[in-house]
């Protein structure tokens, strides 16, 4: 190429650098403003309620100030929440059906992902998406089946009812999580231990965990999620108060009539929602990158 013909070439070579960079610039810009109100649209609701938490009985019954700014804030309805031997209750019952829920789930599912994913034999495949698209079937389909099974073993009105159809929905999804994490070890460490003499549970314990661990963990914060937010199958399974979790505790115990406690409501519902949002902070690097597995390698 010649001085006079890369001079000629240098002004369009900018011309096209500077449409590219206005046209990240653009997208950079409409990527941030969606994030904005994305942001906005989801916190809404959370900053109202926090916010209505801390008014007072009297403030929140004045129409004529804004829904959106407390006057005089008080603890009172946080402090009347846990005192509250019913919330107390809630919450014991939440923790014991969501630590049984993971330990099964986990347990179930590490066995059935390894299986699929390294010990291949025939059908595999086939059973492995049919695992994933039971996950797509919703609750509100199965829990007049559920009923029916639960009621048959005389588990209506108790903790171990839930404890038994709750796995349905993670034991699913947490499979095919650990199905794409198995998936993604290279064959050489299973074929080198098996030529050292290991056998497949010795591999599983001293090789596939630890090196899954990020997909382990992705699987066991989704697990615990959707056991402490549940809703459907407690509310059709569960009608007495001792025996019910926080999710429908908190609104069926507040409610009296047409007489809602919209501060408790609100206090309730925010200590409900704490647990699984403080695991999220401190695991949610884990979880991506164990979503990030089981999407790419499943």
């Amino acid at each position: 190429m010649t001085t006079a013909t890369a001079r000629r070439d240098f002004p369009r070579f900018y011309r096209k650098a500077g449409s590219l960079h206005r046209e990240r610039l653009w997208a950079l810009r409409v990527s941030y403003a969606s994030l904005i109100f994305a942001a906005i649209i989801f916190l809404a609701p959370p900053v109202y309620m926090l916010i209505t938490s801390l008014k007072t009985n009297a403030e929140m019954a004045d129409q004529t100030l804004s829904p959106w700014l407390v006057r005089a804030p008080t603890l009172e309805h946080y402090v009347a929440t846990l005192d509250n031997a019913l919330f107390l209750t809630f919450f014991r019952n939440s923790v014991i059906i969501t630590v049984l829920v993971v330990a099964i789930t986990m347990v179930v599912s590490i066995l059935a992902a390894f299986a699929l994913s390294r010990m291949r034999f025939w059908g595999s495949q086939m059973l492995a998406t049919g695992v994933f698209l039971t996950y797509l079937v919703p609750d509100t389909l199965l829990f007049i089946p559920l009923y029916q099974i639960v009621g048959g073993l005389g588990l209506l009105n108790s903790i171990w009812g839930l404890v038994l159809v709750y796995p349905t929905l993670t034991v699913p999804f947490c499979t095919w999580i650990m199905i794409g994490y198995f998936a993604s070890i290279p064959k050489e460490l299973d074929e080198a231990a098996l030529i050292d003499g290991a056998s497949w549970p010795q591999m599983l314990l001293k090789i596939f965990i630890p090196v899954a661990l990020p997909g382990i963990i992705a699987a066991t914060i989704f697990a615990f999620t959707v056991s402490w937010a549940a809703f459907v199958y407690p509310t059709a399974f569960v009608t007495r108060p001792d025996h019910m979790p926080l999710t429908i505790g908190v609104v069926s115990q507040l409610v009296r009539g047409d007489t809602f406690a919209w501060g408790q409501i609100m206090a309730g519902a925010l200590l409900a929602a704490l647990p699984p949002v403080v695991v999220y902070v401190f695991l949610m690097d884990y979880y991506i990158a164990g979503l990030t597995a089981g999407a790419t390698k499943g």
